[in-house]
């Protein structure tokens, strides 16, 4: 069975428990109303209309709202990013970011923790998660400005491929006992699709899933952002040890971005699959770095654009 995480919860985790886990209820006060944490659905009342027959229910929509990553060194902080995202796995999300973007590596990450800072009003606790480092704040240029990303497009000014050459090396090639064949690559999107249970409510997420080469599903998060599920994943990852996913695939639900191929290969990620088209970005990456990129994988048919060495033709 897939790992799960607090994605999959719709009331939330306890916020003590940063790789996720644990139920929890109600926790702000304030004087006149408990706060409530924002789960990763959100019930509405729509009018449908089939067939020229109206008639009013309910709908669950998937939850959007802003999520503000602090990073803290001693008595330093400082807001690094504010992000739109489907509420669960939130320090998962963080821990994530500030591994894809170079930021902290997972043993510089002392602790995650939902804010409680004076300036930061108790209905907007939920969504600022502040990280405290073990060593000094990182010297990188990223640290200037704020990181403002959307739920559609990654992150806005991101470091380019030179930066990224700066950081990471190509990926070595699999070992021969560990590429993978078409018959794996073709039962990915079904496996992804089964496990999404938050889509299954309602029909507005994407998903990124790690896959062993054998094409068993390890771990699954959902998101409205594709690049936010890749970061909840990745800091999965990163909280349970499991960096560098090098004998891993990851399989993501839409289009291939530069950003997804810049936190996989961040992560160690030597296969990457998608339903969609990757961009033109993406694919650069893919071969400079050695990677293999597969798209528009459905239906017993995929595009190999990269690495094609690592897939058994």
């Amino acid at each position: 069975m897939p790992e799960k995480g607090d994605g999959d919860v719709v009331r939330g985790l306890d916020p003590r428990d940063p790789a996720g886990g644990r139920p929890a209820g109600p926790v702000g006060r304030t004087a006149e109303r408990t706060v409530e944490r924002p789960g990763p659905s959100t019930m509405t009342r729509i009018r449908e209309v089939r067939g020229g027959i109206a008639r009013d229910r309910r709908d669950d929509l998937a939850t959007e709202e802003p999520m503000e990553i602090r990073i803290v060194s001693g008595e330093t902080r400082r807001t690094l990013a504010i992000t739109m995202r489907t509420p669960g796995a939130d320090f998962e999300l963080a821990a994530g970011f500030l591994h894809g973007e170079g930021v902290a590596s997972p043993g510089e990450i002392t602790s995650i923790a939902y804010c409680t800072d004076d300036d930061v009003a108790p209905e907007a606790r939920y969504n600022t998660v502040t990280v405290r480092l073990r060593g000094p704040l990182p010297d990188l240029p990223s640290l200037e400005r704020h990181f403002v990303t959307s739920s559609a497009c990654g992150v806005c000014g991101t470091a380019g491929l030179d930066a990224l050459r700066d950081r990471c090396a190509p990926l070595s090639p699999l070992p021969e006992d560990l590429r993978v064949s078409p018959g794996t690559l073709y039962g990915l999107p079904h496996r992804l699709r089964e496990a999404q249970g938050v889509f299954g409510r309602t029909g507005g997420l994407h998903a990124a899933g790690l896959f062993t080469p054998d094409g068993d599903l390890i771990v699954l998060r959902e998101d409205v952002g594709r690049h936010n599920a890749v970061d909840k994943l990745v800091g999965w990852a990163s909280l349970n040890g499991r960096l560098p996913l090098e004998a891993h695939l990851l399989m993501v639900s839409g289009r291939t971005s530069y950003e997804i191929m810049q936190k996989a290969l961040a992560a160690g990620l030597p296969i990457v699959c998608a339903v969609s088209a990757p961009s033109s970005l993406a694919v650069q990456l893919a071969r400079e770095f050695g990677m293999t990129l597969v798209g528009f994988l459905r239906e017993e048919r995929f595009n190999l654009y990269s690495g094609a060495e690592r897939v058994t033709t």
